[in-house]
């Protein structure tokens, strides 16, 4: 309970900066549905913040065993008293305001956005459960989520059985860590405060997308004035654009088998590099519940910025001597609300480190803003508290840089020629980004400035790279799909309100829009269910033995595991799965060769000073394993180190080298 206690007294500082960021005013929409998503936004990020930093210095400062205990003791006394302050201030503020309904512009609409965002929330939860939920004291993944589950879940049981301060990256210990990790922090600290792991990722997951969602119907509300619009957007997030269905339902009833194939089918379609991973379906929110604050943080900074926007669009002047005006005036640069961009760019900025990905496509949605809009110094002064921001966090927990920048044209299409780029980014996105660029010919003012921002992030998917592995700019499409989203159910809703012709058209980009989409949630239904999952147990004695027994500082030398009852504990293996550390930038290569080195060496000198020097404090073996196909040699092993622990089955035993 006391973890569900925490996110609610989280609300009440981030209230205080949600009202200085959310104003009421007139036609925008039931306001108080941005609000709460602000609140929450604010308060989780800041709040868990203040956590982490109050724990570090407890931990490695004062030399506490168990920080978090006195750190959620401080911080949740924190927040009741913000809701002191909060409740005597509650006639001036915008929080007092949701609260009473003062932010309820339009009372009908209410009732059905209340049904709407209900079933959303409902919706987010029960999938998120779905491919990841404790049963019998068993932790099971579906077989579509639990690759990415497991550097996820030890990190999060680093925090939660374990300190992990100063942090590192449980697959790869003992060195700085490279990849975002706040989202996990938060969730190992709830569990920590005794909600079950299924139940923390869940919950905090379900409602960081429905925030998310939230503010996008609430977006698309006040640029077409559609309930129905909002209703749109979550079915075009949920069921994404693309050809590989019509195509595979092509070749298929071709060859007869159609109706059987579609059927029994367990497997995502897809005819480019790595479709079949879910790479550009609702798998990928089930897979990175990170992204989801951070793509929440995006969409609330996109609200507030549309005042600048409207305010460049309202000028009377067309045409070139209205864009000349939006460069060069001074009134498309002097700032507009410098203490809100501020404030914007401080809570962008303290997103970094819970998803880093969507903080850059934020930047580059809101430059496509900003080239439109009055105020561009606010928006420079919210990108460069970001960036600041950004890169003091970078400092303090990256070695080194953290991503190189590099031009890579065409993403991970196989043709790299302009058609063949064109023809693979139709493949993956369908209708939904060349159907947004013939859009720009027929929207008008802020709507056609919108889609040019959206379609920024695609551009930088197919022209840039940040990390070793090109793959994960998948997430700037997937933002930007996600955007277009809000044109997209705007487009649909006003169709449908026309004469048939305009109603057939309507369904035509529906089923454009959403049937690949549709086959990809069934997959993942199927492909999640109690026969395709994998389990690990909580209650192991292995897991129990290793959190009691090793800590941060320890580093464990294992097989090389993905998730399982060792990644569990939230220990420091010398090197977990190959791929997570190396995709984040690790030099996977030359610890590959030392830990092949110390398992498969007959020299016991060779061993000894070979761990010594990678500083190794236990050695884990596991029954029949093998390294790249290598013997590994337990016997060496045991003749230099003493036994500590033998599992029950006899399967496992550890070695300690201290």
């Amino acid at each position: 309970m006391l973890g569900i206690v925490y996110l609610f007294l989280a609300l009440f500082p981030g209230m205080h900066l949600a009202s200085f960021l959310i104003r009421k005013k007139q036609g925008q929409g039931n306001l108080c549905w941005i609000f709460w998503p602000t609140a929450f936004l604010a308060g989780v990020v800041t709040v868990t913040w203040v956590t982490y930093v109050l724990a570090w210095i407890l931990h490695v400062m004062c030399r506490v065993g168990d920080p978090l205990r006195y750190a959620d003791g401080i911080v949740m006394a924190g927040c009741l008293f913000a809701f002191v302050i909060w409740f005597c201030r509650k006639d001036r503020t915008a929080g007092w305001r949701a609260l009473t309904g003062q932010m309820v512009e339009d009372h009908a609409g209410f009732k059905k956005e209340v049904v709407l965002y209900i079933v959303v929330f409902l919706f987010a939860l029960l999938t998120m459960t779905y491919v990841f939920q404790v049963k019998d004291r068993v932790l099971h993944a579906g077989l579509t989520v639990f690759s990415d589950y497991a550097p996820h879940t030890a990190m999060i049981r680093s925090f939660s059985l374990g300190a992990n301060y100063p942090t590192q990256y449980p697959h790869f210990g003992g060195e700085d860590v490279k990849y975002h990790f706040m989202f996990q922090f938060l969730t190992g600290n709830l569990e920590y405060l005794g909600l079950r792991i299924d139940l923390a990722y869940n919950l905090a997951s379900a409602l960081s997308l429905t925030g998310f969602l939230m503010v996008l119907c609430q977006l698309t509300g006040r640029l077409f004035g559609s309930f129905m619009a909002k209703v749109w957007i979550v079915v075009f997030f949920v069921f994404r654009s693309g050809t590989a269905f019509f195509r595979f339902a092509a070749e298929h009833l071709q060859a007869g088998d159609l109706w059987e194939t579609l059927r029994d089918n367990t497997t995502f379609i897809g005819y480019t590099p790595n479709e079949n991973w879910g790479l550009w379906n609702y798998n990928v929110y089930l897979n990175q519940r990170h992204l989801c604050l951070g793509l929440l943080a995006a969409a609330v900074l996109v609200w507030i910025f549309m005042d600048w926007l409207d305010a460049g669009c309202a000028h009377e002047e067309k045409g070139l001597s209205w864009l000349r005006g939006r460069l060069f005036s001074a009134e498309a640069w002097r700032p507009r609300n410098a203490g809100t961009a501020l404030v914007s760019g401080v809570l962008l900025g303290l997103c970094s480190f819970w998803n880093g990905a969507a903080v850059i496509g934020a930047l580059l949605i809101l430059a496509g803003m900003a080239l439109f809009s009055d105020g561009k110094l606010d928006y420079a002064l919210m990108a460069l508290v970001t960036i600041i921001l950004s890169e003091l966090q970078t400092k303090v927990f990256i070695s080194g840089k953290a991503f190189s920048l590099s031009f890579y044209w065409g993403f991970i299409s196989e043709n790299k020629s302009p058609a063949g780029v064109l023809l693979y980014l139709t493949a993956i996105s369908g209708f939904a980004i060349l159907g947004a660029v013939f859009l720009l010919f027929i929207l008008k003012g802020n709507r056609r400035f919108l889609v040019i921002a959206f379609l920024i992030p695609v551009c930088f998917a197919f022209t840039c790279s940040l990390t070793p592995d090109v793959t994960v700019n998948h997430k700037y499409i997937m933002i930007a799909m996600a955007f277009l989203s809000v044109i997209w159910g705007g487009i649909v809703a006003h169709l449908c309100t026309g004469g048939i012709p305009d109603r057939l058209l309507a369904l035509l980009v529906v089923v454009c829009l959403t049937a690949t989409g549709i086959y990809d949630f069934v997959i993942i239904v199927r492909d999640n269910d109690e026969g395709h999952r994998i389990g690990v147990d909580l209650d192991s004695d292995l897991t129990a033995w290793l959190a009691e027994n090793v800590t941060s500082e320890d580093l464990v030398l294992t097989p090389q595991y993905s998730i399982n009852e060792v990644t569990m504990s939230g220990c420091m293996m010398y090197m977990g799965w190959p791929y997570y550390p190396w995709s984040a930038g690790y030099d996977t290569y030359y610890r590959n060769d030392q830990e092949k080195l110390i398992y498969g060496t007959d020299d016991p000198e060779e061993l000894a000073e070979t761990v010594d020097r990678e500083k190794i404090g236990f050695i884990l073996y596991d029954e029949g394993m093998t390294i790249d196909d290598m013997e590994c040699r337990e016997d060496v092993i045991a003749s230099v180190y003493p036994l500590v622990y033998e599992a029950e089955n006899g399967r496992v035993r550890i070695y300690e080298t201290r």
